[in-house]
């Protein structure tokens, strides 16, 4: 066995030689992760023709594994300018074929319960336990009312089978059939948007805003022609997609302060930045947005300068 990755979870992967080539043993506590919820999903999507692991065997009461074996080509260290096109069509082409044909019974629903806890992981994470402002004190009620909005875009969204974390850290180069898709057992009902902000507003590897919106619209190229979005939806897109972004933000933020306090984990610091960046980006362009956005450029991002690696 040698050590295949690690990620942000209790899961650990091995890799190990069978036939001709290799195959991933996953040792995923039950205790802390959904392994049934994995299986189910890793079926229904290879299903539907997506690149996703096969299942080899099943232990779930140990939360034993054996999967396919998608390579070590990770989409983040593989992307650069010359082929980024090509990467972002293939990864497009998959994220179409999940949201017009991938399952929807079952899923949990990404409703305003839900938005508002991950929203919570920031409160109690990124500012209260990392930053040590307490509900951002007399910053609490400009908080609440962009969260309002947040949440209320995201719910006027049609709704899809949402990934959760389709970017280059779960996207695999592959030969055939490319990505490969990894890290897919979240997956939720819930805004159009969201698996889309992922991928191109992602938390580690950044673009130029032309690019980000010319990928918008191929994916909006094909969205209509597959029934994903209706035509007269297309006005209120981009408006969707810049606010399920700082929503997404907001959470992945305190998801990082959240594994380095608690999971001693304080390499995910550094994508900080570039993750409140986007924040303020969109926040500086909707007047609504505004003050959230000068909250974390003049209070946040200044706070968390000294506990950054270095």
């Amino acid at each position: 066995l040698t050590a295949a990755s690690a990620d942000a979870s209790f899961r650990r992967y091995w890799r190990l030689p069978y036939g001709e080539g290799t195959v991933i043993a996953v040792d995923a506590p039950p205790e802390t992760e959904d392994n049934a919820a994995f299986v189910r999903l890793a079926r229904a999507l290879r299903a539907i023709g997506l690149n996703v692991p096969q299942i080899l065997a099943e232990d779930l009461r140990q939360g034993f594994l054996l999967v396919g074996d998608l390579g070590e080509r990770q989409y983040l260290d593989q992307l650069d300018a010359a082929n980024a096109d090509r990467l972002y069509g293939d990864a497009i082409g998959a994220l179409i074929a999940l949201q017009a044909a991938g399952p929807r019974e079952g899923l949990p629903l990404y409703d305003e319960p839900f938005l508002r806890r991950e929203l919570g992981i920031f409160d109690e994470w990124l500012l209260d336990g990392l930053l040590g402002l307490p509900h951002a004190g007399q910053e609490r009620p400009m908080l609440e009312l962009s969260y309002d909005l947040l949440v209320e875009s995201a719910l006027t969204q049609p709704r899809v089978c949402v990934h959760r974390d389709f970017h280059s850290r779960n996207l695999m180069l592959t030969d055939t059939a490319n990505p490969g898709i990894l890290d897919f057992q979240d997956a939720v009902l819930g805004p159009v948007t969201y698996d889309l902000v992922s991928l191109l507003r992602d938390c580690y590897i950044d673009w130029p805003e032309a690019r980000v919106q010319a990928w918008t619209e191929a994916y909006l190229n094909l969205a209509v022609p597959c029934g994903i979005l209706r035509e007269e939806q297309l006005a209120a897109f981009s408006g969707w997609f810049d606010l399920m972004g700082v929503q997404r933000h907001l959470k992945a933020a305190g998801i990082f302060a959240r594994l380095a306090l608690r999971d001693g984990r304080p390499d995910y610091l550094q994508y900080l930045p570039r993750t409140l960046g986007y924040v303020c980006a969109v926040g500086d362009r909707y007047p609504a947005l505004q003050p959230l956005a000068d909250f974390v450029s003049g209070r946040v991002l200044p706070g968390l300068a000294p506990k950054l690696p270095a």
